[in-house]
């Protein structure tokens, strides 16, 4: 591929990249080395292949990606009871579904318990808070799903960010991947970066999926963007909410049909966001909508944008949409990525740790 079409690849279905111009930059250079942290925290939805994709893309595009299982940041997060076994299950599950996506091989795993064991990583992040203040870090607790009150009650939240920020100083990446609700940590580090003179990473930020169960815009409209869209996520703690690897096709089917689904309704709406993300992800993709014979027939799609168009026209009834994206989901998408993330072995332990997230 040219730097064009290379670009392309890393900006399609992005919700914003910080900058454009510095990531062709990179992309002229010959690439650089990216990122994404994760908590692993439970099993994963689909609303985490969006970021998953996002990685291939990046490595495709020619990026050595590192993927950091940030273990000691779940444990700060309470995740999974607080269990470093079950969290490093939990991250091992991630990097089974990145494999099963082709990634077998191509990328880097991290673990912060490594990362950290290094008296230069501390040095590195007491730097970090000399450079920020307290508000400010307090602020950026909204990429761990916490409000800026919840640290007057555990002091260690007000380390996680700071963390975040020391991982991409210490991994020494050039771009740092992460969904929409990752940007205050990204922007501290472009702005702590100009003060310690180092490398300012280029953030690429993906959207995220709605909660199946909708929300009110009453809820989250007041709201800055990034913040909006983390209330409003699927979520690993709410199964009812989300799509997950381990689901069946039958599990698949009953959540869809349950779920928020407003007719010619676009905003918020978790199964048009699954078709505009999961199945079309910014590029050509052959999707079939089945629809009975008296209103038309099946009707095929190769752009979101025109069955957008059509379900805003009321040319698409929801109940339509709900059976065939159930459907892709589970023949096309989820159906592969289960066969591998769960094969002989793997079961116990991913009902584990299925029942520590709702514990």
């Amino acid at each position: 591929m040219d730097v064009e079409s290379k670009l392309g690849l890393v900006l399609r279905d992005t919700e914003e990249v910080v900058t454009v111009e510095e990531l062709k930059d990179l992309l002229e250079a010959g690439g650089g080395k990216g990122y994404l942290g994760f908590e692993p925290s439970g099993l994963f939805h689909v609303g985490w292949l969006i970021w998953a994709y996002k990685f291939k893309d990046l490595v495709d595009a020619g990026f050595r990606m590192v993927l950091l299982a940030a273990t000691w940041h779940a444990w700060i997060n309470d995740k999974l009871g607080g269990d470093l076994d079950l969290i490093r299950a939990a991250a091992s599950h991630v990097v089974d579904v990145l494999n099963a996506i082709g990634l077998e091989g191509r990328f880097e795993v991290v673990y912060a318990e490594d990362l950290v064991d290094s008296s230069k990583y501390w040095a590195t992040l007491l730097k970090v808070a000399k450079s920020t203040s307290i508000a400010r870090v307090k602020r950026a607790l909204t990429i761990m799903g916490r409000k800026a009150d919840e640290a007057e009650s555990d002091f260690s939240k007000l380390v996680y960010p700071l963390m975040q920020v020391t991982d991409i100083f210490e991994l020494d990446v050039d771009v740092a991947l992460g969904g929409i609700d990752q940007r205050k940590a990204h922007m501290l580090a472009r702005d702590v970066a100009e003060k310690l003179g180092r490398k300012k990473v280029v953030a690429v930020h993906t959207p995220l999926l709605p909660s199946l169960q909708g929300v009110s815009k009453m809820e989250v409209k007041t709201l800055p963007k990034d913040e909006m869209m983390s209330e409003i996520k699927m979520s690993k703690s709410k199964p009812e909410s989300a799509i997950f690897v381990t689901d069946s096709d039958e599990e698949i089917r009953a959540k869809i049909m349950r779920a928020y689904c407003p007719p010619r309704d676009v905003e918020g709406n978790p199964v048009l966001g699954i078709v505009k993300h999961i199945v079309f992800r910014g590029g050509e993709v052959e999707f079939q909508v089945e629809r009975p014979s008296k209103y038309g027939g099946s009707i095929t799609y190769w752009r979101y944008e025109d069955l957008e168009r059509d379900y805003v026209d009321g040319k698409i009834h929801p109940m339509d949409l709900k059976n065939s994206v159930a459907e892709y989901l589970a023949k096309r998408v989820i159906g592969p990525i289960r066969s591998y993330a769960m094969r002989p072995g793997r079961e116990e332990i991913l009902r584990k740790i299925g029942i520590a997230v709702t514990r």
